[in-house]
């Protein structure tokens, strides 16, 4: 009699015990529940380790934002020595221009990618409260009927059980019972701690994000630093009376050379297209549609088609296309169908592209930011082949658009609606 109330007593201190150890976890696992996609401890550990090394790299990352920021005063010291030669000095600042724009764009691009990444982070925080609450409640049922039929119930079994046999099924299902109280401990604890590690990796998500952020306005104040720079430099450059003479020699020498290298694109153009139509039977035609407006963004025409005053040269100038004043990285549209037939960078033209239509007909594209088509491309009226930027000899962004017919530039206002 003894030894059963022993057994008995004995029993319902551990019940107890186990009961509080659970009760106890639960209360101070925290109430900022998590979604856990792992099935098991094992998973979730798994889980775990792998937002541990995420938020290393997103602390990596950080840090090669900081130190990586463009040194705008370094790079115009070092352009200083090549300011006497313009075309050296243009082709120098324009490589700096694109290599700030691409590490803009890279930033932009892993602004777009944290902000959808910490997007989902939420969505699985707000599906994760209702999860862990529905397993802090299963385990606050668990204690409670622990409770209430009282913790010797398993010794009870074990001893009423009407042979050997029954009593070690009864045994086993004890032991069922208790590992899987175990489990939903473990699991619990195992939750808890995956909350906190995926709590650090949002922090650490956000913190690189606002980095970024902040990293891709110094940037751009960069670029446009840059850009200023430039600007001010060529027109510093070309309004020096004493070098006014030679300037003049060496812009009619640059629009010479402009012209060659044209030229030289319509006669491999030429070329292509007579292979081809020895090839198909067909030829290249235009078939008189007008011309899409190639800048949609243009606030202003700042240069028309024609004889002009040259703005810094004070000599009188033919203008062979439309400036079309348009903000930076705006869009550039091919004005109609056609085969790219250059796509490349000269240190007049800086970053161009040129289109064949057909019948001996293309245009030209000067001075943007960004290509987005090369050589051979096919194109369609409208398509976005270029971004709006101030490469080569340019004191602005804008578009110099131009249209040749027959190896000659023609006025753009015969394509295009006004």
């Amino acid at each position: 009699m003894q030894r059963r109330q022993y057994h008995r007593k004995t029993g319902k201190r551990i019940a107890l015990l186990a009961a509080l150890t659970i009760l106890v976890t639960a209360m101070s696992a925290g109430i900022h529940p998590l979604v856990s996609r792992a099935d098991n401890v094992s998973d979730l550990k798994n889980s775990i380790e792998q937002k541990q090394q995420e938020i290393k790299d997103a602390q990596n990352q950080k840090k090669e934002l900081q130190t990586g920021l463009t040194d705008v005063k370094s790079i115009i010291k070092e352009l200083e020595q090549t300011k006497k030669d313009l075309a050296a000095y243009v082709s120098q600042l324009d490589a700096n221009l694109e290599e700030v724009q691409n590490k803009i764009a890279q930033i932009k691009e892993m602004i777009t990618q944290k902000e959808a990444e910490i997007t989902q982070t939420k969505e699985e925080l707000d599906a994760a409260m209702a999860k862990e609450e529905a397993q802090y409640a299963n385990m606050k049922a668990r204690i409670k009927s622990m409770y209430e039929r009282g913790d010797s119930f398993y010794f009870e079994a074990i001893l009423n059980a009407a042979s050997f046999a029954d009593m070690i099924n009864r045994v086993d299902y004890v032991e069922k019972v208790s590992a899987s109280d175990r489990r939903m401990l473990q699991e619990f604890q195992a939750t808890r701690e995956y909350v906190e590690v995926c709590k650090a990796q949002l922090e650490s998500e956000q913190e690189l994000l606002e980095e970024a952020k902040r990293n891709v306005e110094a940037e751009e104040a960069s670029l446009a630093s840059l850009i200023a720079q430039k600007e001010a430099d060529i027109k510093a450059y070309e309004s020096d009376i004493s070098n006014r003479e030679q300037l003049v020699r060496e812009y009619e020498a640059e629009i010479a050379a402009q012209e060659a290298e044209i030229k030289e694109m319509e006669q491999i153009a030429k070329n292509l297209q007579k292979q081809l139509e020895e090839a198909s039977g067909t030829k290249k035609t235009y078939d008189g549609g007008m011309f899409a407006w190639p800048a949609p963004s243009y606030t202003r025409i700042s240069d028309d088609y024609g004889e002009r005053m040259h703005p810094t040269l004070n000599v009188k100038k033919f203008h062979n296309g439309l400036d079309l004043a348009a903000p930076g990285g705006s869009p550039i549209l091919a004005a109609y169908n056609g085969t790219v037939v250059a796509a490349a960078y000269s240190s007049t033209m800086g970053n161009y592209i040129m289109i064949d239509h057909g019948d001996n007909l293309y245009t030209i594209y000067m001075h943007a930011s960004k290509l987005y088509v090369s050589q051979g491309a096919e194109v369609t009226k409208g398509q976005k082949i270029a971004a709006v930027g101030t490469t080569g000899r340019s004191t602005g962004n804008h578009l110099h658009f131009g249209v040749r017919l027959n190896g000659s530039y023609v006025s753009p206002w015969k394509y295009l609606s006004k």
